[in-house]
């Protein structure tokens, strides 16, 4: 069986959805595996260290995609009119396609269109079996601490109190906005460093989880926030009562903050605004806001995605888009290792070939389409 790992041509990733290492695996259940010539060398393995673990070099997308069964990527496929190469029209009719798929009704559409049975790995479903196959936690727990790295890099100051012999620099004091993967690294990040720790988040089980990580917990409760997380653990919409009660609070404690990473998110909807043109504006100069939210919007109102603005009063905010890709060797060793776990879980020994029960709960979670059809429940009806 033929698997394809293609080379990631959008403008903003770095990562590959293969490793060496995990190419010596693949190879090992039985795969002939091809790697698209130059797909990790922004991650730092060259095409030399695939050929070493054994997989074929193909000079372009065409090449590796021809005949594969199984294709791997890191984003969706570019499609026609998105880049100079129409991926999406080269991968065979019937291949399984996995990756961070972006799904939506009209993904799923075009991936049916074309014959292709696509695994859209970020709506894996989020159970103690999925944990070591999670693509959203591996990624949003370099995010976290990327975010705290950049922010450092960013301050005009020092994270860890400094006493010398000229005097003492104080510690800086963070807040970080969202107790999710993301967060609760960012905030074990931010310890390391040495700076003051502060975090918020709008469900009741994070305040804990914060604290147990030796940061002091900011927040408002009342008895919405007692019911403000899905089954999946993801953080639920909330009233905007609730939101105007919880920015008071948090608006009193950020003015006092020389860091801010924000991480909130909110699955499948615009991520909320949590901190405010005015709250930015109490901030002191050369503070720092790192939003990793930036992608689905971002969580500061004057974050411009993609880019780092420095505000009137000092400000600097950075709303680079991809933050896992901004790590991209580690992102694309825990996100080979990701779709290796999952490959293998559904491996068949005799027919060297992943079987995915269209009745296992893993499998319903992630399957888009199969056999030309439309086939998750989110989008295959209305």
């Amino acid at each position: 069986m033929r698997l394809a790992v293609l080379k990631e041509r959008r403008a903003d990733e770095a990562r590959v959805a293969a490793t060496p290492d995990t190419v010596k695996k693949l190879i090992g259940l039985g795969c002939a595996v091809a790697v698209e010539s130059g797909a990790g060398l922004s991650a730092g393995y060259p095409d030399s260290a695939f050929a070493e673990a054994g997989a074929e070099i193909a000079p372009d997308a065409g090449a590796t995609l021809a005949g594969a069964a199984v294709v791997l990527k890191v984003r969706a496929p570019l499609a026609a009119g998105e880049g100079a190469v129409d991926e999406l029209a080269l991968i065979p009719k019937g291949a399984l396609l996995i990756g961070t798929l972006g799904a939506d009704k009209d993904a799923a559409g075009r991936y049916a269109a074309a014959g292709i049975d696509a695994a859209a790995m970020e709506m894996l479903p989020r159970i103690t079996r999925a944990q070591s196959m999670d693509v959203l936690s591996s990624q949003a727990n370099l995010a976290g601490y990327r975010a705290v790295v950049e922010a450092a890099s960013a301050f005009d100051r020092a994270f860890p109190m400094l006493m010398t012999a000229a005097g003492t620099i104080p510690a800086a004091n963070v807040l970080v906005m969202g107790a999710g993967v993301a967060g609760l690294q960012a905030i074990a990040t931010a310890r390391r460093l040495g700076g003051r720790v502060s975090a918020t988040d709008v469900r009741p089980a994070a305040k804990e989880e914060i604290k147990s990580l030796g940061a002091s917990f900011v927040g408002y409760e009342d008895e919405e926030s007692k019911a403000a997380q899905t089954t999946g653990g993801y953080a639920k919409a909330m009233s905007a009562e609730f939101l105007a009660k919880q920015a008071e609070v948090v608006a009193g404690a950020i003015g006092k903050m020389d860091i801010v990473v924000c991480t909130a998110l909110v699955q499948g909807r615009r991520a909320p605004i949590l901190v405010t043109e005015a709250m930015v504006a109490s901030m002191k100069p050369g503070s720092v806001i790192v939003d990793i939210a930036s992608d689905a919007g971002g969580n500061c109102a004057l974050t411009e995605p993609g880019e780092r603005i420095v505000t009137p009063n000092g400000v600097t905010v950075l709303g680079y888009r991809n933050w896992p890709a901004r790590i991209p060797a580690a992102a694309s060793s825990l996100y080979a290792r990701n779709l290796l776990t999952f490959l293998t879980t559904f491996w068949d020994k005799e027919s060297s070939k992943p079987i995915l029960p269209a009745e296992d709960e893993l499998v319903r979670g992630v399957m888009l389409t199969r056999g030309g059809q439309v086939v998750h429940p989110q989008f295959s009806a209305g």
